[in-house]
């Protein structure tokens, strides 16, 4: 198992450099997109993809984001990689996290910094950094730290399109990539191993409001799904480390909310430990499911680049 990464690597792992163009920051030793500030919300325009993270100061993903050679929208509802969910087997904590308060910064490297700190409600804290590695590459590192012991803990990551109704998971020791037909369930998910089924039923998707009732799909092979819209011919491919995650969700395929989620920890934490974890999402011209499986080598050899 490899390492966490540690706090440096969580924020960058570079050395602060000097903004250049008030609230606009670049770094002279890389030419990776970067976000700007603007008032309480984020912007960026990567030459791929255009659009805002935190729109109006809320605490939630990339949304709106615009491909740049077409125009079209590509992430909707509440954008790409926003932390939704936070449960353990007794508790839903609030609605989502995009509920809870929460700040952000610019930081040197062009990235955004957010927390949301723990409060009597809720008894973690949790940090994520959103930072370009590429025009179409955006990393997503998030550690969550307990503030008070919390037992299977859990948070369920969201992304979301605009377009992009089909969906396949890699499952199986053949790697086998299988789809997500709506004979197969509205919502489905595909586990870890064992373990990880009885974390999803032990009662923590039973928690008002909106309790779900998935459907256990074969166990993933790797924490990878790729979204594809053939009407543009293009793909969305989200990845992770299977050591921190437990499943991957889906609906089924052209369910409305176009949505790929990850199932984060669910694992004990003392009062003061620590887990954290990365998340890529690579989007472009459509490709194979072979290329797709390159690009997750490439992830886990070294997830801080592209």
């Amino acid at each position: 198992m490899s390492p966490l990464p540690t706090r440096r690597q969580f924020l960058g792992g570079v050395t602060a450099l000097a903004a250049l163009g008030g609230s606009k920051v670049t770094s002279a030793a890389s030419a990776r997109p970067v976000f700007s500030a603007q008032g309480n919300e984020f912007t960026f325009d990567t030459g791929a993809l255009r659009g805002t993270l935190r729109g109006k100061g809320q605490s939630k993903g990339l949304i709106p984001v615009v491909d740049v050679a077409s125009g079209k929208p590509v992430a909707r509802s509440y954008g790409w990689f926003s932390p939704y969910r936070l449960l353990d087997d007794t508790h839903r904590y609030g609605d989502a996290a995009w509920s809870w308060p929460s700040t952000a910064r610019l930081l040197p490297n062009g990235a955004v910094e957010v927390n949301w700190p723990a409060h009597e409600q809720l008894p973690v804290e949790i940090a994520a950094v959103y930072r370009w590695s590429a025009p179409n590459v955006l990393d997503f590192p998030i550690r969550v730290t307990a503030r008070r012991p919390v037992r299977r803990f859990e948070v369920f990551l969201a992304s979301y399109f605009e377009g992009f109704p089909d969906t396949v998971v890699p499952v199986g020791p053949a790697r086998e990539f299988v789809g997500a037909p709506r004979s197969a369930g509205d919502w489905q998910m595909f586990p870890r191993d064992e373990a990880a089924v009885s974390l999803i039923k032990d009662g923590r998707w039973k928690h008002a409001p909106s309790p779900v009732d998935w459907t256990i799909r074969p166990s993933h092979a790797l924490p990878l799904a790729i979204r594809r819209d053939p009407s543009r011919g293009q793909a969305a491919v989200l990845m992770t480390r299977p050591e921190e995650c437990f499943a991957v969700a889906i609906p089924y395929d052209t369910e409305v909310h176009r949505s790929v989620y990850f199932s984060l920890f669910g694992r004990d934490l003392k009062e003061g430990e620590s887990v954290g974890t990365w998340a890529r999402l690579w989007i472009g011209p459509d490709l194979t499911n072979a290329a797709a499986l390159d690009l997750y080598r490439a992830f886990r050899e070294n997830p801080r680049t592209p």
